[in-house]
């Protein structure tokens, strides 16, 4: 039986360390591309080399989207969009809304060629409204679309937790609906430490900075790197997310997809908990919230649609 095929668009940090990720796992054969010529050959290269002494035989391959086509990528089963323009100290992810933009339709557009039967994945910032930048280009089924965000931020959450309490974060499991940004929305009800919600744990106060801290998650990281944006966490959960897909796990995961009615939301893609399987989204999980948790909810979801406005999608 043939290996699977994940491409991943964009050899930066987030898109590199997933196709290493990969490759380590030997979950698929990796094309890992980048505008820049050297670059992805280089990094892939590099990876060959050392599958002898991480004991993979997934093959990975780099390809220059400056001086070669995309039908190297052809045939993909999964495609992750990683390539925009990264997130600086000072910057919103608003800022990158149109520059963005252009990245994501124009590799849409080549994906859809070459690969018209794959799901994709966006990680490129600003998530929801790139999510849906994404699936109009594409005019694929919107189970075929994914943004990851849930994933990161949960695993943010978590972390924090499980800091804070002083246990294992496999013992923490987090929850946070929402755009991706400071309008997201962690539900510390359903936030467990070995079943137990951490409400019942931690004092109030504790529960609100951690809550806060997961919001401002990867603005910490950014302003403490200086030069640069989180890669490790990112593609990690995009891992997650390849993985359930291929396996055909039926792994209930936060992600970012399009409502169309769930929790009262329509016609935007907003981060909600997804059932990942071989078809991509297979099920929207919808929690009972509280009407603060709803409200916190619209007003997220606000946010997005703002930006999806002011790009007409």
């Amino acid at each position: 039986m043939a290996r699977k095929k994940v491409t991943v668009v964009g050899g930066g940090f987030v898109g590199s360390t997933l196709a290493e990720r990969i490759v380590d796992f030997e979950l698929a054969d990796v094309v890992l591309t980048d505008i820049l010529e050297g670059p992805p050959q280089g990094k892939a290269l590099d990876m060959m080399q050392a599958a002898k002494i991480t004991g993979t035989s997934a093959y990975i391959r780099g390809v220059s989207t400056a001086t070669n086509d995309y039908s190297l990528t052809a045939g993909s089963d999964v495609v992750v969009i990683t390539a925009g323009f990264p997130r600086k100290p000072g910057m919103s992810r608003d800022d990158l809304l149109r520059a963005n933009y252009e990245v994501v339709t124009s590799v849409v557009k080549q994906i859809v060629k070459y690969s018209p039967d794959c799901i994709i994945i966006v990680v490129t910032n600003p998530l929801d409204a790139m999510a849906q930048a994404a699936w109009r280009a594409s005019g694929f089924p919107k189970q075929r679309v994914l943004g990851m965000a849930g994933v990161l931020d949960a695993a943010r959450m978590s972390a924090f937790v499980a800091m804070e309490y002083g246990v294992s974060v496999e013992n923490v499991q987090s929850f946070v609906l929402g755009g991706h940004g400071d309008e997201m929305v962690p539900l510390p009800r359903y936030t467990t430490i070995a079943g137990i919600p951490v409400t019942e744990l931690l004092p109030k106060e504790r529960v609100d900075a951690i809550v806060e801290r997961t919001r401002k998650g990867g603005s910490e990281i950014v302003g403490l790197l200086k030069n640069g944006s989180a890669y490790y966490g990112p593609s990690a959960a995009a891992m997650a997310m390849v993985e359930a897909i291929l396996k055909d796990k039926k792994k209930i995961l936060p992600c970012s997809a399009y409502l169309e009615g769930e929790f009262g939301i329509h016609g935007l893609f907003v981060g909600v908990l997804v059932k990942l399987g071989a078809k991509g989204s297979e099920g929207i999980i919808e929690l009972k919230l509280t009407p603060e948790e709803q409200a916190a909810l619209e007003r997220s979801a606000a946010a997005v649609r703002e930006l999806v406005t002011v790009l007409g999608i």
